[in-house]
């Protein structure tokens, strides 16, 4: 059994920061992260990130998408690569892939927050509780 593996790392000026778009197709899944590099990076900045740090990205967040299967014929290949430098930095399916990380992580913070909210306030009301039971007491 073959397992195919493909990663690019695409690094654009988005108008405020550099960014990098990390794409990676393993056996048809494909998978997006994005990394803010702030300053431009230089190429030992971009080769050290990719060396040390490439293992510790989420690609495939909650679901990855499906991609179609590389062409064999190195003509159409390249056509296909011609084509992908044509187009803008961000694929419009990097972009659905960012979103829904994005939207997973929004609910999953809004799901710790709202549990944190309810421990706080469990815990004033068991305060409460004990302050009144003091008074009571005649304390």
């Amino acid at each position: 059994m073959q397992i195919s593996v493909s990663s690019t790392l695409t690094v654009y000026h988005d108008g405020q920061f550099w960014v990098g778009l990390a794409e990676h197709v393993e056996d048809g899944r494909y998978g997006v992260a994005r990394i803010v590099f702030g300053a431009e990076p230089s190429d030992e900045e971009i080769l050290r990130f990719a060396t040390s740090k490439w293992a510790e990205l989420a690609f495939f967040g909650d679901e990855a998408t499906e991609t179609s299967k590389p062409a064999k014929n190195p003509k159409r290949r390249a056509r296909e690569a011609a084509k992908a430098l044509k187009q803008p930095a961000m694929s419009t399916k990097a972009q659905q892939a960012l979103t829904a990380q994005r939207e997973a992580m929004k609910r999953e913070s809004a799901q710790v927050r709202s549990q944190r909210r309810a421990d706080e306030a469990e815990a004033r009301f068991e305060q409460r509780k004990l302050k009144r039971k003091q008074k009571h007491r005649g304390h």
